[in-house]
């Protein structure tokens, strides 16, 4: 199922207003196609000037960025797309002031970076993998941003093989929001792999933290 197929909330707000869907082609311009830009640019899909342009360059880039991400390949950034980049594809008001670090499209992300990469280990183990996204995130020698990290180039076999665009069960919706409470059970790591399928003799020299289930957790 390609990413953004469902959307879930974490929390109810009552004064959220109703929502738009919201969808970017060629010809739109603004803020939301910079940060588009921006992003594919970051993560290596584009090449062109980040103008809040939707020019050819941003068609190609979006093309490329769907085919490497199993979704519809068009061109257009609607709410998959934009959800797969960690973009809200909504625009709402809300009468109570209140904001969030995390959008809710970073909320489903992760969850769905648990379920591609550890959806067959312990709660405590889901909960570990998210937990090593929001380390990078703190981290200044990783993307400060959840798409930036998750995205990074090569950096989950999750991203790479498609399983990023699963649907996330609600164990993995509930570890994701325990991870983005804080809940750490990898003492800081920065990194897990599974030693039984492991190839990179740099990863072993890191430092472990703590094994759970078939991933070792280091920094």
């Amino acid at each position: 199922m390609a990413f953004g197929a469902i959307m879930f909330s974490f929390s109810a707000n009552k004064n959220i207003e109703p929502t738009m869907a919201l969808t970017l082609k060629q010809g739109s311009t603004g803020e939301k196609v910079k940060t588009m830009q921006k992003k594919l640019k970051n993560w290596g899909y584009y090449t062109g000037a980040v103008d809040g342009i939707y020019g050819a360059k941003t068609v190609s880039a979006v093309k490329y960025f769907q085919r490497r991400n199993k979704l519809t390949v068009d061109g257009i950034a609607g709410p998959k797309t934009l959800a797969a980049m960690g973009i809200s594809s909504t625009s709402q008001t809300s009468n109570s002031g209140a904001t969030s670090s995390y959008s809710d499209a970073d909320k489903l992300l992760l969850a769905r970076l648990i379920y591609g990469e550890a959806r067959g280990e312990s709660y405590t183990g889901q909960v570990a993998v998210g937990a090593v996204v929001m380390n990078r995130i703190k981290s200044a020698s990783f993307p400060n941003t959840m798409s930036g990290v998750i995205y990074q180039r090569n950096a989950f076999t999750a991203v790479n093989d498609g399983q990023i665009n699963l649907t996330p069960n609600e164990t993995a919706k509930k570890a994701a929001a325990d991870a983005m409470n804080g809940f750490d059970p990898t003492y800081g790591a920065l990194y897990y792999y599974n030693p039984a399928i492991a190839t990179s003799q740099w990863i072993f020299s890191r430092k472990t933290t703590i094994t759970i289930g078939r991933h070792v957790f280091a920094i």
